[in-house]
């Protein structure tokens, strides 16, 4: 089992409170993540923030770029692998996003990778794209995960898709990885699809090893139908982690953090149909040894990564100090 954790790049005023990181913060946190021995550190990805965010803080949060966080966090790191978890694909260019992402291949020397996800709130692609309101998001991603994959592959990349066209392009470099990593973000059948047709991984988000086991049966199926080897695909999970020394502390600093509006915020999109106890009982809240069993029973399910974990914390200090936790108390069991 690998371990990573969700540097707060654009996580403000939705998982986090605002203020919370500095961009220092941002830094030091990817930095501290390599020493105690994580394997990934990841960007989230937004432009503008959403309604409810807007709602409920009467100032705007900061929202960091991932990518350009990540090239930083290359110059000072050595071993660390880099992740955007995840990049909300239908609003990029794909040929400038391959350049982008290809560059930041050889700034890391190998150790990107590419999780992209059509994103949990519409409005945000309707507000930067108001002309592409009719333009259905999943059918979109899947154009541009192709073409990125025919950018990186092909000396001279021509696309001509219903929303991604471009001729003849010669994009070089091409990534330091082959194929450079790219892992579909989501727990939607499209997002499956898109795992087993066009990615290197498939990153849902808050599910339990039943429906992950559930989902991977699903990926293994599209990826054969598709000529591909269902062995090939990596499967990781993103979760929320809250420790303390009893359940009931954990419990009841998961309820007062701002995790809980954040999950109250995707009720019509990816948490849909579940209510709070059972997000709760979803994610990595309680004690270690309670942790560890939910981690175990994730592992017999065939996740190979914690990706983009999100700590729980009101402050820096306090994510620092889940962070740490975990490192000590959780990673070592699966070393």
């Amino acid at each position: 089992m690998k371990f990573g954790l969700e540097l707060p790049t654009c996580t403000a005023g939705m998982a986090y409170p605002v203020p919370f990181a500095s961009i220092d913060d941002v830094v030091r946190i990817g930095l501290e993540a390599e020493q105690l021995g994580y394997d990934e550190v990841a960007g989230n990805d937004h432009l503008s923030t959403m309604g409810y965010v807007r709602g409920v803080w009467p100032g705007p949060p900061d929202y960091f770029e991932p990518l350009l966080v990540l090239a930083h966090l290359a110059a000072r790191t050595s071993t660390v692998r880099l992740l955007t978890g995840i990049l909300m694909l239908p609003l990029r260019e794909p040929v400038l996003l391959a350049k982008q992402v290809a560059t930041l291949d050889h700034l890391s020397g190998g150790r990107f990778t590419l999780g992209v996800a059509v994103g949990g709130y519409r409005e945000e692609f309707d507000q930067i794209f108001p002309g592409r309101r009719a333009t259905r998001r999943g059918e979109l991603a899947h154009e541009q995960l192709a073409a990125l994959r025919a950018l990186f592959s092909e000396r001279r990349a021509t696309y001509r898709g219903t929303h991604v066209r471009f001729e003849d392009v010669e994009l070089f470099p091409k990534p330091r990885q082959g194929p450079l990593p790219v892992w579909s973000g989501g727990n939607s059948d499209g997002a499956i699809r898109r795992a087993a047709e066009l990615a290197q991984g498939w990153l849902p988000a808050h599910l339990g090893a039943e429906a992950v086991a559930e989902g991977r049966r699903r990926l293994d199926h599209h990826a054969r139908a598709a000529g591909r080897d269902p062995a090939d695909i990596t499967t990781a999970v993103q979760l929320n982690v809250c420790l303390a020394p009893t359940a009931g502390e954990a419990h009841d600093r998961f309820r007062r953090s701002q995790f809980p509006v954040w999950h109250a915020s995707l009720r019509g999109t990816m948490q849909k149909g579940v209510d709070l106890d059972r997000y709760e009982a979803l994610n990595l809240v309680g004690t270690p040894d309670d942790v560890c069993r939910k981690v175990a029973a994730l592992e017999a399910a065939g996740v190979e990564s914690l990706s983009a974990t999100m700590f729980v914390g009101d402050t820096v200090d306090e994510m620092l100090d889940q962070i740490r936790t975990f490192a000590r108390t959780v990673m070592p069991a699966f070393r």
